[in-house]
C-alpha cells in the first residue's frame, strides 16, 4: 500500500514538472490483438488495466515510443506496422496536456516470457465482450469502437 501511495506522489510530482517545461506531453499506446482477445496490462503507479505504452522519448516518433514500450512492458515485439487508430487528449485529472497517440498491431513475437516487476505487474489476454471491471473508459471506448465500428471519441 505503502509503495502504491509512493508511486502515485512521484507520477504526481513528474507530471507536475513536466507541465512547467512543456506545454504538452505525448504519449502512445498500443492495443495488440489475436483473434477476439486484445492484451492489457497493470501497473504498479496507475489503478486498473491498460494497453501497454508510454512516453514519447525525445528524437523518437509516437510509433517507435509505442513500440518500444509495448516490449519493455510485456516481451511481445510488434512486427510490421500497427495501424494508427486516433491521437486522443487525455485528461486524466493528473494534466491537461496529455495526448495519447493509440495504435492496434495484429503482427507479434513473443521474444522472452513476460515477468512481472516493478513497473508492470500483471499481464493477460481478454476477450473483447470479457474485459476485467477494473479499466479506464478509454480503454473500454478504445475496444469498443476497434471490435464494433464505433465513432472515434475525441477523449482517451
Amino acid at each position: 500500500m505503502q509503495q502504491k501511495l509512493y508511486s502515485r506522489w512521484r507520477m504526481r510530482a513528474y507530471l507536475t514538472l513536466i507541465g512547467m517545461w512543456r506545454r504538452m506531453t505525448i504519449g502512445a499506446r498500443i492495443m495488440l490483438v489475436d483473434g477476439e482477445r486484445v492484451l492489457l496490462i497493470r501497473q504498479t503507479y496507475v489503478r486498473g488495466w491498460q494497453f501497454p505504452g508510454g512516453g514519447v522519448e525525445p528524437g523518437e516518433t509516437a510509433l517507435e515510443a509505442g513500440m518500444r514500450e509495448t516490449f519493455e512492458e510485456t516481451g511481445l515485439r510488434v512486427q510490421g506496422s500497427p495501424r494508427l487508430h486516433g491521437v486522443f487528449h487525455n485528461d486524466n485529472g493528473l494534466s491537461i496536456r496529455d495526448h495519447v497517440c493509440f495504435y492496434v498491431a495484429t503482427a507479434f513475437d513473443e521474444v522472452h516470457e513476460f515477468r512481472p516487476n516493478a513497473e508492470i505487474v500483471e499481464m493477460g489476454w481478454f476477450h473483447h465482450q470479457d474485459l476485467p471491471e477494473d479499466i479506464n473508459d478509454g480503454v473500454r471506448r478504445r475496444v469498443d469502437e476497434y471490435f464494433n465500428n464505433a465513432p472515434p471519441a475525441e477523449k482517451w
